[in-house]
């Protein structure tokens, strides 16, 4: 079904529109035949075109490294995606950890805490690893969808091996204050995961200041491909792989390594390094007006309440409840209006139950159901938002 050339998008939490830089940069992947070979080939081969493939590998993963402040290019590990890199920590770690606990002759079920507004990618794990025996405490945030320091701190134990808590929440925008929650995890002696995939390209990024051990990322939320992600895994974190074969990733993560899209991710972060002050500034001016606008509407009202301004909430990200309208509704008539939104994560949108992340911050199940989420990108303009503020009267009064 073609898309009218006018349409609106704003579900860039969802996937972000491609940015040339990253299409160019692969362009010279995809030439058939014989060009194609000179750029990709498989980059564990010992001829020159495996070589010339992994040096182009390499040259990527040392330059994400540079842009997320790892100290090693080989704390960068390249997976399928932001779910695998999610899976790989929690799993990985988790299981490492504990089995250096058992070395030691300590008994008591190891212990995992995750924060109850993640995404399924690490809850999912988590619900697996307490099938195995782990005790998993999943911990609430606060109603602005805050993972508070001292709610933490009461948590962890001596057994605790894990803790994964995201750097910005996907639906609400909240930011967590993932460098004090990374103390507290250390202090205990346990280990900090967080999931920065929606962070990326928003917020500042620097990984040693944020001290944590390991943490995700995703190449298209931020205009890369699709397919490709990244696990930063600090030196010397215990670690148990999860995808077992040819020993690719030093050992971490096995199977032929997508070097196209590794080259493509790191143009993206590159520039959206570069670009990530001013464009923050930018989007937070025009989420600034789509809450004061919307909220004017009176079946509308804000999720959680962000200040004009405010950096504690992400950028790009507005999330309103409609009285007395379902998300699956508002969403398509936005849609006939030319206008892309969403109820929600797009990980969970076909789902018919309310959004676990507003029912951990306290909102009931039926407000729940009536969420909108509006996301904006680098090529969102503010004649976008003005257009969709306008096309909210239609779509509230539906004829």
């Amino acid at each position: 079904m073609p898309v009218p050339s006018d349409y609106v998008y704003l579900d860039y939490a969802a996937t972000a529109l491609p940015r040339a830089c990253a299409l160019e940069a692969m362009a010279p992947f995809f030439a058939p035949g014989f060009l194609g070979l000179m750029h990709g080939a498989n980059a564990n081969s010992l001829h020159t075109p495996g070589r010339t493939a992994f040096a182009a590998l390499e040259d990527a993963r040392a330059s994400i490294a540079r842009d997320l402040g790892a100290r090693r290019p080989g704390e960068i590990i390249f997976t399928s995606g932001a779910t695998e890199a999610d899976n790989m920590a929690v799993l990985g770690i988790a299981r490492a950890a504990a089995e250096e606990r058992r070395r030691h002759g300590r008994t008591a079920s190891p212990h995992v805490i995750v924060s109850a507004i993640e995404h399924e990618a690490v809850l999912a794990p988590a619900r697996l690893l307490e099938a195995e025996g782990f005790r998993v405490t999943r911990l609430k945030p606060n109603r602005q969808g805050f993972i508070e320091v001292h709610a933490l701190e009461e948590s962890l134990d001596e057994d605790t091996v894990l803790v994964s808590v995201q750097a910005a929440n996907s639906e609400v925008g909240s930011v967590q204050p993932v460098a004090a929650l990374a103390h507290a995890v250390h202090a205990a002696g346990a280990l900090m995961h967080t999931d920065a995939v929606q962070a990326l390209g928003k917020a500042h990024i620097d990984l040693g200041a944020l001290g944590v051990d390991a943490a995700s990322f995703s190449a298209h939320k931020i205009g890369g491909p699709k397919g490709v992600g990244v696990l930063f895994l600090k030196a010397r974190t215990p670690f148990a792989a999860q995808m077992l074969g040819g020993g690719q990733e030093s050992g971490r993560r096995s199977g032929t390594q997508n070097v196209v899209g590794a080259v493509g991710f790191a143009a993206a972060c590159r520039e959206a390094a570069e670009e990530q002050e001013a464009e923050a500034a930018r989007l937070r001016g025009l989420r600034d007006r789509l809450y004061g606008s919307l909220t004017g509407f009176g079946p509308v009202e804000a999720t959680v309440d962000v200040a004009e301004g405010s950096e504690d909430f992400l950028p790009n990200i507005v999330n309103v409840l409609v009285d007395g309208l379902e998300s699956e509704t508002l969403v398509l008539r936005y849609d006939r209006q030319g206008f892309g939104v969403s109820g929600g994560s797009a990980c969970s949108s076909r789902s018919l139950e309310p959004s676990h992340v507003l029912r951990a911050i306290g909102i009931d199940a039926d407000r729940a159901l009536g969420a909108l989420r509006i996301s904006m990108g680098r090529d969102t303009r503010q004649s976008d938002v003005d257009a969709f503020i306008n096309a909210t009267a239609t779509v509230l009064d539906w004829n």
